[in-house]
């Protein structure tokens, strides 16, 4: 693996929130088995962090085009049946905020409905290591686009997750297979050593 270039590199950890974690409809179990390397990545940098928050809307019938009907199915995990503390990142991430940074996202990607990218650019940063969950959706959406705005991006094979270990094995088999060139697929040891 190349060097890691400290100064223009961010850790973007995608959606390790309690709504996540907790018995909701959307529980990812696996997100507990990732929780340490996803702290060794931030403990390593917490300055140079972003903590991606996926925030549902506030009730049935919000959202922009097909995101309504998504809503409509899942009315259940709406911000006005749901305790809104679940929003919140896990605490043992949340302790990081500041330095690191928490950005709110209303869709799977953080590109679109944030300023995440004027922000890095503005930081000269062009680098992203990304972990979190879940790898088949936010994940995927945070990776794909990183990859479209040119970003050089790391994926911390150990510190992502999915529902399902099928569905981590499908995603992971075409990262390395399909975009072997624009995504580098690595255990975070791995990351940690060559990231000064």
């Amino acid at each position: 693996m190349n060097f890691i270039p400290k100064n223009h590199t961010v850790h973007l950890c995608v959606d390790m929130q309690r709504l996540f974690t907790e018995e909701t409809e959307w529980q990812t179990p696996w997100i507990h088995k990732i929780l340490p390397q996803v702290l060794a990545l931030t403990e390593r940098v917490p300055e140079h962090t972003v903590f991606t928050r996926f925030i549902p809307v506030e009730k049935k019938g919000q959202g922009l085009g097909m995101w309504k009907k998504y809503y409509e199915h899942w009315d259940c995990m709406t911000l006005e049946k749901l305790d809104k503390r679940l929003i919140e990142l896990l605490p043992q991430l949340a302790r990081f905020v500041p330095p690191a940074e928490i950005i709110d996202k209303s869709v799977y990607g953080p590109w679109i409905t944030t300023n995440l990218h004027q922000r890095l650019q503005h930081r000269r940063i062009n680098t992203i290591v990304i972990s979190g969950g879940e790898i088949d959706i936010c994940v995927l959406a945070t990776i794909l686009g990183a990859v479209d705005l040119g970003y050089r991006v790391i994926a911390a094979s150990d510190a992502l997750c999915s529902y399902a270990d099928k569905s981590y094995d499908s995603i992971m088999t075409v990262l390395k297979q399909r975009f072997s060139i624009q995504i580098e697929v690595e255990e975070t040891e791995k990351i940690l050593s060559s990231w000064p």
